[in-house]
């Protein structure tokens, strides 16, 4: 049996033979000498810095993986791969049944509303990781940035925005934080560091016709679309990237990160959640899409879409493509300033476990000029 190629799998930060010298073993190394990733001392130990730096523990093959509790840039071995394909073809033999497919797709804002009234803000936590992995983030809030405008997709409990605007000193910085879910916003809005200074809170629909409330085309500098993108139903992923596009100034940028092909949580998914190709249907009744690297760039790129019907055929919420028929659309969507895989293993160390996680993570700029058909 073929090994599957699963979301392109690629080490985004190979090992450099500089970096192997100083990732010897424990057993290398003097007293002293042992760099802190590879420390048990707590004060010593990367995992115990805020935020913690990703990416610096490598898996040798020297190496013990049930010393750590997780590991960097580690693929899935051959063996692995094989019974990922095997949970694959077991999920499409017992998909969703048609009545609960078309109840999920049909009202995907009730079964949001139902998740955060059982999820307070405090089942969250802040992602406090953003400015690491998204430098323009601290750009746009220093204190001489000028007057900046971010736009946050998929706000949830606002588990970004108050992060962001706390290490805020940008005084002309104005955050938009959007999400499907009503309750999610009643979240934000009662929050006690909801400031309408610095911070709006709406409901907007990213695969909707229209643009948030209080935005024009052309006014956001940033778009921040962290696990929103992968809720979505894959024939309202152009309207999303549309919208988009339209909101964000030449040069404007997103920060994406989402679900991968063959993370934990899609080898997880139990029969009955299968709806279509690596989208699922979670016990909650919200919807998830894991991405491959290579379908991420054609989407953002707009590859995906060219000369193809502008309306759907499937019923799944029809006319949801309407506005893009009567708009001019761009010819040049956006360049892909950069996309790669995120890979960790987690450990498990009492019950000897591993466990592989996948993430897409990117950078998508619109260009300065384009022509529009």
């Amino acid at each position: 049996m073929a090994t599957p190629d699963i979301a392109n799998l690629t080490i985004a930060n190979p090992i450099s033979a500089a970096d192997q010298a100083t990732l010897l073993p424990t057993s290398h190394t003097k007293p002293g000498d042992i760099p802190p990733h590879r420390s048990h001392d707590p004060i010593n130990n990367l995992k115990r810095s805020d935020p913690f730096q990703f990416g610096s523990r490598y898996l040798l093959p020297e190496d013990n993986p049930f010393e750590f509790n997780a590991w960097d840039h580690v693929e899935p071995s051959a063996e692995e791969l094989i019974r990922f394909e095997a949970q694959l073809e077991a999920q499409r033999a017992a998909p969703v049944s048609d009545f609960d497919r078309n109840r999920f797709n049909t009202e995907p804002a009730k079964w949001w509303n139902r998740f955060y009234a059982n999820n307070t803000s405090n089942f969250f936590k802040d992602r406090k990781w953003l400015q690491q992995e998204f430098p323009i983030l601290s750009h746009v809030t220093q204190k001489d940035a000028g007057k900046r405008t971010l736009l946050e997709v998929g706000a949830g409990a606002g588990n970004t925005c108050f992060p962001i605007l706390r290490g805020n000193e940008n005084e002309e910085l104005k955050v938009y934080a959007c999400d499907f879910s009503q309750k999610a916003i009643d979240l934000i809005r009662e929050s006690e560091g909801y400031d309408e200074e610095h911070l709006r809170a709406e409901v907007w629909d990213v695969a909707s016709a229209d643009l948030p409330p209080g935005l024009e085309e052309g006014a956001v500098d940033v778009v921040i679309m962290v696990f929103v993108f992968s809720a979505l139903h894959p024939t309202q992923w152009k309207q999303a990237v549309f919208n988009v596009w339209r909101l964000l100034k030449p040069d404007g940028e997103v920060c994406f990160r989402d679900y991968g092909r063959g993370d934990l949580a899609q080898v997880r998914m139990k029969k009955g959640r299968w709806m279509e190709e690596n989208f699922y249907i979670r016990g909650d009744g919200t919807r998830v899409y894991f991405f491959g690297q290579d379908e991420l760039k054609t989407i953002w790129s707009g590859e995906m879409f060219r000369g193809e019907d502008n309306h759907e055929s499937n019923g799944v919420q029809e006319n949801i493509m309407a506005a893009i028929s009567t708009t001019s659309e761009p010819a040049a969507w956006f360049k892909i300033a950069s996309l790669g895989v995120d890979r960790r293993l987690l450990i498990n160390r009492h019950k000897q476990l591993k466990m592989y996680r996948c993430w897409m993570q990117g950078r998508f700029q619109k260009p300065r000029a384009v022509e529009t058909k």
